[in-house]
């Protein structure tokens, strides 16, 4: 299924690259590699909040990765320029109190509803728990507006942007991985988990060169309203570091 998603991602960018084939002469004069685009890969720790019962996770397991390719479009001979993109999110959450999602009734409550749940009351055999994550993949669109001190000189230039992004989920899945038997054994339940189809944020960047410090806040809450885990309600935040490809 990503596989697919990896294919229309890269046939979308290579579709922006041919669409940005004109490029400032002044970049060209600079030594730049003629090439219109940036490559991005961000690296970032999820920090969910809110206020569903159990999901608690751990900062260095719950991690997100980024792969993006933007177009530079500088606007004018301003040190202002606006970048849209595409690329793929991949999202991990690593819970951290040996629970994972699980749909079961309550006591008061007949019906399935999505629940933290004990993974020993899944798994009773189970005698050590190594992992337990939820991963959601999502195809993103995105666009910011940048500042650089030395537009011309972009391998040595300050650059701050804001921005928004938006993607659709197109992956979804909860992963174990436990002792059992004396064996080692991983386990992965794929649904969708309640989970929103759509999400969008606002993104903040700021670094020299290739290297920037970056952040996002998502404006929409990880699950469906009143369908997360205990029927409540989360969103996150995200900061890490991104390298620029060229």
């Amino acid at each position: 299924m990503v596989k697919k998603y990896v294919l229309l991602v890269f046939i979308t960018a290579l579709s922006l690259a041919a669409f940005g084939q004109t490029t400032d002469k002044k970049e060209k004069r600079s030594g730049r590699p003629d090439i219109p685009g940036t490559f991005l890969i961000d690296f970032g720790l999820n920090f969910p909040f809110g206020d569903s019962v159990g999901f608690s996770t751990a900062a260095f397991g719950s991690r997100t990765v980024n792969l993006y390719y933007q177009l530079d479009k500088r606007i004018g001979e301003s040190k202002f320029s606006v970048h849209p993109g595409v690329g793929l999110g991949l999202e991990r959450y690593k819970f951290n109190n040996n629970r994972t999602l699980g749909y079961i009734a309550g006591p008061n409550d007949p019906f399935e509803t999505l629940r933290m749940v004990p993974v020993n009351s899944l798994y009773p055999n189970s005698t050590g728990i190594k992992k337990s994550q939820l991963i959601a993949n999502y195809v993103d669109a995105l666009v910011e507006f940048r500042f650089s001190t030395s537009p011309n000189d972009p391998g040595r230039s300050f650059k701050a942007s804001i921005g928004f992004k938006g993607g659709v989920l197109v992956d979804s899945f909860t992963k174990l991985k436990l002792r059992e038997g004396g064996e080692t054994k991983k386990f992965k339940n794929k649904q969708d988990w309640n989970l929103n189809q759509f999400r969008y944020g606002a993104t903040v960047r700021a670094g020299v060169g290739n290297f920037n410090l970056f952040g996002y806040y998502s404006l929409s809450p990880i699950f469906k309203n009143n369908k997360g885990p205990d029927q409540g309600e989360l969103t996150y935040f995200t900061v890490g570091v991104s390298l620029g490809g060229f």
